[in-house]
């Protein structure tokens, strides 16, 4: 189980408490699989973008209407975390019912 987001992210830290054996990927730092990103674009759509992000709003017009996934490998802290791989299966976010699926698998 893998776990992509970013180590200072709140979020992230309390999905990898519940989660003690996912292995945090720091998008910033190791980035993501193109496999992993383009399927997360497949099943996410713009969902995956974070456009309430402080790196989102210091995008330029330009910038903002590139492709996203182009977008998401120039900025990956722009995605959306976290995103959470458990046998080729993707949820992102965290909450209670994630967390519920995300155990319910393992």
């Amino acid at each position: 189980m893998e776990l992509y987001g970013l180590k200072n992210c709140d979020t992230c830290r309390k999905a990898m408490k519940a989660l003690p054996d996912a292995e945090l990927r720091d998008v910033r730092v190791d980035g993501v699989p193109d496999a992993v990103l383009e399927q997360a674009l497949v099943q996410f759509g713009d969902a995956l973008i974070n456009t309430r992000s402080t790196t989102w709003r210091g995008l330029d017009e330009e910038e903002r209407n590139q492709d996203a996934l182009k977008l998401l490998k120039a900025h990956p802290a722009l995605m959306k975390r976290p995103l959470i791989s458990v046998d080729n299966t993707l949820f992102l976010s965290w909450n209670s019912e994630i967390e519920r699926q995300v155990k319910a698998m393992l």
